[in-house]
């Protein structure tokens, strides 16, 4: 017959039997399933300077504020929210990359404050878009990478993760399958203003954005897009100011 290996448990040489196959069965009922959702962890604070912004509404759903340097997240959705976090890490002085992505509209980031000159653009990366956001990682603030559709195996994005968490930056993935993202966002596109009965001018934009991590719970919130004399400005829909009416069309 084979032995039996014990579980080590603090202080076992004063339990008797039951109470050491109480404590086993405790500490087994706390692991979670196959296919159960992991328990979410408590947030710990992190440094300013490790936080890259976000438009402001969308701070106010992170429990950070903003996106912690070493992580990956994955975003959905409209691209007005994509264009809005490229645009605030630039204006506060990052470096970013857009790899893959086509459709990403640069006047309209930098109509929301985004400094060109601080982003490069990788329209075609050829068959292997992740090593070059890997590559990228080592002197980037943000990496923006389109997966075109495709799902990066595990082990890839574990390694990948690993590189983004060495160096401090922040990749965001979109179009593909990514799993295992610290930050999951969508966001959905819920009204326009300008629009009277189909026609007038596309004024500004009203996005439903989803916010869901590892370390806290899925949180909803809107926001408008709206369009000034002068940029494209960020709102929290419930506390928007009738003098900022948008009186111009968006580019987005």
């Amino acid at each position: 017959m084979g032995e039996l290996a014990e579980f080590p448990l603090d202080g076992a040489e004063r339990l008797s039997r039951q109470e050491r196959l109480e404590s086993l069965r405790r500490r087994m009922a706390a692991i979670p399933a196959r296919g159960e959702a992991e328990r979410v962890v408590a947030p710990v604070a992190v440094p300013a300077d490790r936080l890259l912004p976000v438009p402001e509404p969308l701070a106010e759903v992170l429990p950070q504020g903003g996106l912690v340097r070493g992580s990956v997240v994955s975003v959905s959705g409209a691209t007005s929210l994509l264009i809005g976090i490229l645009a605030s890490a630039t204006a506060a002085g990052g470096h970013a990359a857009v790899i893959g992505h086509r459709r990403l509209s640069l006047l309209a980031a930098a109509e929301m404050g985004a400094q060109l000159q601080r982003v490069a653009v990788i329209p075609d990366p050829g068959p292997d878009p992740v090593e070059i956001a890997a590559v990228l990682l080592d002197g980037m603030d943000l990496v923006i990478l389109g997966l075109g559709g495709i799902a990066v195996p595990p082990s890839r994005t574990r390694a990948v993760a690993a590189r983004a968490r060495s160096k401090g930056a922040v990749l965001v993935v979109v179009d593909g399958r990514w799993d295992g993202a610290q930050v999951r966002l969508d966001a959905q596109v819920s009204g326009y203003e300008g629009l009277e009965v189909g026609r007038g001018r596309l004024c500004g934009t009203r996005l439903s954005v989803r916010a869901q991590g590892r370390a806290f719970p899925a949180r909803t919130t809107r926001m408008d897009v709206c369009a000034t004399r002068t940029r494209i400005e960020w709102m929290h829909a419930d506390r928007g100011d009738s003098s900022r009416r948008p009186d111009r069309p968006v580019a987005l």
